[in-house]
C-alpha cells in the first residue's frame, strides 16, 4: 500500500506597492507568504533583486524563478525554516547601474543606494508588516547574475542589517573583477552565510572559474562549512531555467538550522 503525499499549500502574494528610492526612482516591491500553520511566527526574510524573475514566468523577460514554490517546500521540514520572500523589481534599462556596486563605462554605480535603502528603510517597513527573526539571519540577500553580484557585495557591505546571502551565477567580472579587491578590504561579517553556485557552461566556460576562486577566497576567512556552499552545476546555463531548478537547494541550505 502505497502511502500518497499531502498536497503542498501555496501561500500569498502580495503587492506592497511602489516605492521611492533615493537616486534610482521608483520601484515594485512584493511580498510573498508562505502556507504556514502560524503565521505570527517570526521568521527570516529573503530580498530578491531582479524581482520580475522572483516568482512566476508572467512578467519575466525569460521565465521565473518560482522561489514561491521553493519556500512552501520548505514548510513541512522541521530543520528548515520556510522565509517571507520579499522581490524588488528592477528598473529594465537601469537594471545595470542599480545592480552594479561601481561604475564601469557608462554603467554601475547605484548598488550602495540601494543597499542603503533596502537596509534603512525597506528592512524595518517589513518589520512593521509581518513577524521577522532579530538576530543573525532575520535577513537575507538573494539574486542571480548582477543580482548575485549584488547580494553578495551588500551583505558585505551592509553586515549589520544583511546576515547572508544567495549568489546565483554571480556577475563577478563586474567593473573589471573589482569585487575581490573590494571584499578583500572589508572585515568578515561577524555572521555570514553564502550561497554561491555557477554552471560550468557559463559565459563559455569563463564565468565558473571566477566563480569558484571567489568561494575559495571566502573560504579561506576560515568560513565552517554550515556557512558556506558553493554548487557547480555540470549542466547549468547562464538561464532562469537553472536558477529556478537550483533555487530550492539554495534556500534549504541558507534557512537550514537558522540561530
Amino acid at each position: 500500500m502505497t502511502t500518497r503525499k499531502k498536497p503542498l499549500l501555496h501561500g500569498h502574494l502580495d503587492s506592497l506597492g511602489s516605492f521611492p528610492i533615493p537616486h534610482i526612482g521608483d520601484r515594485r516591491v512584493r511580498l510573498y507568504k508562505p502556507a504556514v500553520k502560524d503565521p505570527t511566527r517570526a521568521r527570516p526574510v529573503l530580498i530578491l533583486f531582479d524581482g520580475q524573475n522572483a516568482f512566476g514566468d508572467e512578467g519575466s523577460f525569460a521565465g521565473g524563478w518560482h522561489a514561491h514554490r521553493a519556500a512552501d517546500k520548505l514548510v513541512p521540514k522541521r530543520v528548515c525554516i520556510a522565509p517571507w520572500l520579499v522581490a524588488v523589481d528592477h528598473g529594465h534599462e537601469r537594471r545595470i547601474d542599480e545592480l552594479g556596486p561601481w561604475s564601469a563605462g557608462k554603467h554601475g554605480g547605484l548598488t550602495p543606494h540601494l543597499a542603503d535603502w533596502l537596509a534603512d528603510f525597506l528592512v524595518p517597513y517589513l518589520r512593521s508588516r509581518v513577524p521577522i527573526l532579530e538576530g543573525s539571519l532575520g535577513a537575507v540577500l538573494g539574486g542571480s547574475s548582477m543580482g548575485g553580484l549584488a547580494a553578495l557585495w551588500t551583505h558585505f557591505a551592509r553586515p549589520d542589517a544583511f546576515g547572508g546571502a544567495i549568489a546565483m551565477s554571480p556577475s563577478l567580472w563586474f567593473g573589471g573583477r573589482r569585487i575581490f579587491r573590494d571584499l578583500r578590504e572589508r572585515a568578515t561579517p561577524q555572521f555570514s552565510r553564502i550561497y554561491m553556485d555557477c554552471g560550468v557552461n557559463e559565459g563559455r566556460g569563463a564565468m565558473h572559474p571566477i566563480a569558484e576562486s571567489m568561494a575559495i577566497e571566502i573560504a579561506s576567512r576560515a568560513y565552517p562549512m554550515r556557512q558556506l556552499k558553493f554548487v557547480t552545476d555540470r549542466r547549468g546555463t547562464h538561464s532562469e531555467r537553472a536558477w529556478k531548478r537550483r533555487m530550492p537547494a539554495a534556500l534549504e541550505f541558507m534557512f537550514r538550522h537558522v540561530p
